[in-house]
């Protein structure tokens, strides 16, 4: 079992101002976390055919490659068969959107909905219904290819936060379809997404003030407790996703980063993966059982598909290299940004209000999760004194094994 301690002790072994180099290294290509089973290649070392010498030299490259090449391929067959080339005349804006949007879905415990919905309400000025079905439907075919770069690639994620999770955000975005999204109007659902999005990033910012912060790679002493936790806080992701387009995928990051101590590069493509399939289910439940998908929505997605399947699947792999400083910052910035374009509508009051107490219960909430996963570990794993321990790197973070 490891255990990773930030420890800013250790900086000081080594004062000196890190160099360019140093910071481009540290940050933007600390390494990708991967499972156990990756310490031995695909196949044996050993292994002398032409495929197998292949497939582990290359396999960054293949993994990139090959849902792009499928997808592109079915969508440019679709496309010239459907005429869907005449629609950049009059759609353009949305696949030159998610360019950045796919990479964050790949990337970021975030879907392609945390750029698209704020984009297509704000600024294109079109129905949050528009906003969450084009988001539901491009994060299921993005975020698909990206869990394909994350399974190919043997990157550390948490099955049972997957299973638990997907078990109460099922019912929870059926519930949220028929129950909940038509409660609100317009407007509310624009300051709903904006000041929940932002509440994550208080999240975030309380997860990474914690100078000496204990993380797991996967949730340890795993109990009944536990899943039902992860079913309930899919639950209400699940409704979050109804009437925005995401937000299973932010809950669960919340809830294993905080209260279980899992570290962000797993939880990251964990994420990835929920709202990859939950997105999935909802593309299905809106656009066969209820026959109920925005057409404006659908034609948006006609002319983005090509752009999703190619920066998505970057994106996954792009993140699993960066620091998780990194990724808690890309995340800040785009909330931050996203509040803002809110605020420069000039809400009216109530919505103001609504939102600031948005922000400050969720600002209480995450801060009691910390301390409560502060105390879980504690009792879970022992007290341990981080400067009885000899360190095995010379990074800012020591691992140890029990």
């Amino acid at each position: 079992m490891s255990i990773i301690i930030e420890n800013p002790e250790l900086n000081k072994l080594n004062p000196k101002k890190r160099t360019p180099k140093e910071f481009l290294q540290k940050y933007f290509l600390h390494g990708q976390q991967l499972t156990d089973e990756q310490e031995i290649h695909f196949v044996s070392s050993n292994a002398e055919s032409f495929d197998a010498i292949l497939m582990q030299k290359y396999r960054k490259i293949f993994a990139f490659l090959i849902p792009f090449v499928v997808a592109q391929f079915a969508w440019w067959c679709t496309a010239l068969r459907y005429d869907y080339l005449s629609l950049y005349e009059t759609h353009w804006q949305l696949p030159v959107t998610m360019i950045g949007g796919a990479i964050v879905a790949g990337m970021t415990a975030e879907g392609g909905g945390a750029v698209a919905f704020p984009v297509m309400t704000f600024i294109l000025h079109l129905t949050p219904k528009c906003a969450r079905d084009f988001s539901l439907m491009i994060q299921s075919v993005g975020m698909s290819l990206a869990l394909f770069v994350i399974i190919f690639m043997r990157i550390q994620i948490e099955w049972r936060a997957i299973t638990y999770s997907l078990m109460g955000a099922l019912p929870g975005v059926v519930f949220g379809f028929h129950m909940i999204d038509g409660l609100f109007d317009a407007p509310e659902k624009k300051m709903l997404f904006v000041s929940i999005w932002a509440a994550f990033a208080i999240s975030l910012y309380i997860l990474n003030r914690e100078k000496k912060r204990t993380t797991v790679p996967v949730i340890q002493f795993f109990c009944l407790w536990k899943a039902v936790a992860l079913m309930g806080t899919g639950f209400i992701g699940g409704i979050f996703t109804s009437f925005a387009g995401s937000g299973v995928d932010i809950a669960t990051f919340s809830v294993i980063t905080l209260l279980f101590k899992v570290n962000e590069k797993t939880a990251t493509p964990t994420t990835v993966v929920i709202m990859a399939l939950l997105s999935q289910f909802s593309v299905f439940w809106r656009g066969v059982v209820t026959a109920d998908i925005d057409l404006e929505a659908l034609n948006y997605l006609r002319v983005t598909v090509p752009v999703a399947v190619s920066f998505a699947p970057f994106g996954a792999f792009l993140g699993s290299h960066f620091h998780r400083l990194t990724l808690a910052w890309l995340v800040c910035i785009l909330e931050f940004v996203a509040y803002f374009g809110f605020l420069c509508t000039f809400p009216p009051w109530p919505l103001l209000i609504a939102s600031v107490a948005i922000l400050f219960a969720g600002f209480i909430f995450f801060s009691f999760l910390s301390r409560a996963g502060k105390r879980l570990t504690e009792d879970e794993l022992g007290i341990i004194d981080p400067h009885a321990i000899v360190p095995c790197k010379t990074d800012d973070a020591i691992i140890v094994c029990k």
